[in-house]
């Protein structure tokens, strides 16, 4: 059963200030939850569930740290449009090697859309790419929306914010791709095993002094009318070619 003080926690969590005050994040169904569950790198800090959930699943916790809640009890701290059986709190995931200097990562300029970012990261899972930078003006990885788009990807792949320009120069070893509308074409180019692949904002691309600092600028070849493309799909896309 929650208790008032819980309910006022949890609902507090969707800021970006109280999340980083505990270091701790929300997240939301059976299928994200179990993935965090087995997580070597991130540890439960409290599991509401409804007792259907519960006696179907088992999850192996603590007692202590299961709290049964009823469906409508759910709603009242979930931060979907539809609660999905289980919400839970859990320790930002902790990686060793942050910040490598070799092999392949993602760039992003102010991306800002949650959904775009969680399914980046995502991507990034799924090609095998353990780094992604973030401007710090781009959306909070610990977003509870961008924490439901990764579906679990989130406690895989290494999220960094940081002054790009400065990275870049910083790591003056790492040739630099730039995905924009008048690039070399995707089909041109060899998969690329150290590098940086630059992906910027929804509707402004890439910052002009970031975009002089890339090696290469990229793009996906347009054959219909569409102006552009979503920023995950371009990701997706490009990924699948470079990776």
């Amino acid at each position: 059963m929650l208790v008032k003080s819980q309910v006022k926690y949890i609902q507090s969590l969707s800021q970006k200030k109280c999340r980083d005050e505990d270091a701790v994040f929300v997240a939301e169904g059976p299928k994200l939850i179990n993935e965090l569950l087995i997580a070597h790198n991130i540890q439960l800090v409290q599991l509401f569930a409804t007792d259907d959930w519960i006696n179907s699943q088992k999850p192996t916790v603590q007692k202590e740290k299961l709290i049964a809640v009823t469906a409508s009890e759910l709603e009242r701290i979930s931060f979907l449009t539809t609660t999905n059986h289980a919400l839970g709190l859990f320790s930002k995931p902790r990686f060793p090697n942050g910040d490598p200097n070799t092999g392949f990562s993602l760039m992003l300029d102010c991306l800002q859309d949650p959904g775009n970012l969680g399914s980046i990261i995502r991507c990034a899972d799924w090609f095998g790419i353990k780094q992604v930078i973030c401007s710090p003006d781009s959306a909070d990885v610990f977003n509870p929306k961008v924490v439901q788009a990764t579906m679990g990807s989130i406690a895989r792949v290494n999220v960094l914010y940081t002054d790009l320009s400065g990275y870049i120069r910083k790591h003056k070893d790492m040739p630099v791709y730039a995905a924009t509308l008048n690039g070399k074409a995707l089909s041109e180019l060899k998969p690329i095993e150290k590098g940086l692949l630059l992906i910027g904002n929804e509707s402004k691309g890439i910052d002009s002094e970031l975009l002089k600092l890339a090696t290469q600028q990229i793009t996906i070849p347009r054959k219909g009318e569409a102006e552009s493309l979503n920023a995950a799909v371009a990701t997706g896309i490009i990924l699948s070619h470079l990776a």
